[in-house]
């Protein structure tokens, strides 16, 4: 028993770490713009999540097209999106990230496609007319409590790397202001000194004089 619990066990974690999908991080520069390409069949499901995780307003434009040059899904300037479509012809499916409408803010821009339903964690469950055994019913939970888990990482590691950058960005405009105050001060300062120099500087008589 103690071996079958651990084979279950298994099986769930695998499942959960092992469903079919990309996640890809990408650099979008200014005026850009990255698309996609995959094939798929007739009848299959596939999501598409993304979110930008830094750069100017934090958004971009995305589509997505089918195979005859449809468009069935367009966003524009958005910070994070999900979507999900079922296919209806087979061929070659297109989606794209735009940056093209700035002129001078480079994005980094995080996204997961994910094809195809999950397939489950045990044998002919789909099919069943019987009830789960306890076992069985752990180990279902198990599977649903890592796949949380592992989406909360995902979720927090965007969370931080976008932050991250922000917290960067602000560092850089908190040292750009702080140079430009020294500079001001200096310049200030030798403004002061120059100043106080001329009340004290002892002024000569004029060279002419009245004649006697």
């Amino acid at each position: 028993m103690p071996g079958a619990v651990r084979t279950l066990c298994l099986a769930a974690l695998l499942g959960a770490l092992g469903a079919g999908g990309t996640e890809l991080t990408l650099e979008l520069p200014d005026s850009a713009q990255r698309c996609f390409h995959q094939e798929l069949e007739s009848g299959v499901k596939f999501t598409l999540d993304y979110q930008v995780i830094s750069g100017g307003h934090y958004d971009v434009d995305c589509y997505v097209e089918d195979p005859n040059g449809k468009t069935i899904y367009q966003e524009t300037k958005k910070q994070y999106d999900s979507f999900s479509h079922h296919t209806e012809v087979k061929g070659v499916y297109t989606f794209c990230f735009s940056n093209e409408f700035s002129t001078f803010s480079h994005k980094i821009v995080y996204f997961d496609f994910q094809v195809g339903d999950e397939p489950p964690i045990l044998p002919d469950m789909n099919n069943r007319v019987t009830a789960l055994t306890q076992l069985e019913s752990a180990c279902v939970t198990i599977h649903e409590m890592l796949k949380a888990v592992i989406d909360s990482q995902t979720h927090y590691r965007l969370r931080e790397a976008q932050d991250r950058s922000r917290a960067e960005e602000l560092n850089g405009r908190v040292s750009y202001w702080s140079v430009g105050e020294t500079l001001i001060l200096f310049m200030v300062s030798i403004g002061q000194v120059m100043l106080l120099k001329s009340f004290f500087t002892e002024k000569r008589p004029g060279s002419g004089g009245a004649g006697t």
